[in-house]
């Protein structure tokens, strides 16, 4: 399988798969979600199923009963709150989180001055993860690499520095992260950290400070350490590097898309094709 690169490259590879999907979307109201699921339809990406209730609580009910009957492939939030959806998912009889799973949020960037999409986790979901959550990130993470065709994904866990200290316990977690990486607990891929993003992304800045790591400044994927430093980098990548950005839950029964309000269509388009890649 290819490697898929960029957002284009993935929107080809799900046209190509011809697959009979199924998006069901609640609210899906305001004008960028219409105009995103409108070009899905489009080009054929797959069948959109519109829920539509005043009652936003009754309407994400449905949508979860879809998914769990098994009649539709992915959940797309639209004018409804987080909230709301989110407690419909996770709901532990009638929801879409199996015992035992890790709701995080997955993130892909294509971002312009760097040579490949770069996936990392977590920008909206886990505030502080626990080391149970964090490795389930890196399994969770790693698995969509695969679907994207990168056979031995390079996974960065980040830190500030390239070393812990009191102040972060955390940090020592990532050398039994990275010794069940070694023992193929996440199939094929590299785990290396602790290590700052730049040093995880650039080969220049490994060399400068004289650190040896086998990700050699190739990350594909980014662990952050937590939700503050996830969703700074997030929001500054959009802003200051014009990333294209895409986003979903996962760990729940299906993909879930649940885009910001202020989100534009692109960026909705790209978190749809995103998640149908991942199925």
């Amino acid at each position: 399988m290819k490697t898929i690169k960029s957002f284009l490259e993935m929107h080809r590879l799900v046209a190509e798969a011809k697959r009979r999907l199924k998006i069901v979307a609640v609210n899906p109201i305001d004008e960028a979600t219409k105009e995103a699921l409108a070009l899905i339809e489009r080009d054929h990406l797959a069948e959109v199923i519109r829920i539509e209730d005043v009652l936003p609580e009754r309407a994400a009910e449905k949508a979860v009963a879809l998914i769990r009957r098994g009649d539709a492939d992915v959940l797309m939030k639209g004018l409804i709150g987080t909230d709301i959806l989110l407690r419909a998912i996770l709901n532990k009889v009638s929801g879409l989180l199996p015992e035992g799973r890790v709701l995080t949020h997955i993130s892909v960037a294509e971002i312009p001055t760097y040579h490949k999409l770069l996936f990392f986790t977590d920008v909206a979901v886990i505030p502080y993860p626990t080391q149970k959550q964090r490795t389930e990130q890196v399994r969770y993470v790693t698995n969509v690499c695969h679907q994207m065709g990168i056979m031995e994904p390079r996974v960065a866990l980040i830190h500030c520095a390239e070393h812990g200290g009191r102040q972060f316990p955390f940090v020592d977690g990532y050398q039994d992260i990275k010794q069940l990486a070694e023992h193929g607990t996440f199939g094929r891929c590299i785990v290396d950290g602790p290590l700052d993003v730049k040093s995880a992304c650039s080969i220049e800045a490994l060399k400068a400070k004289g650190i040896k790591s086998p990700l050699n400044g190739e990350a594909d994927v980014l662990i952050m350490p937590d939700i503050e430093a996830g969703n700074a980098f997030y929001k500054a990548m959009t802003l200051f590097a014009q990333a294209r950005t895409a986003g979903i839950l996962w760990g729940t029964q299906c993909p879930v898309v649940v885009p910001s309000r202020g989100d534009s269509t692109e960026a909705k388009f790209n978190s749809i094709i995103f998640a149908l890649a991942c199925l």
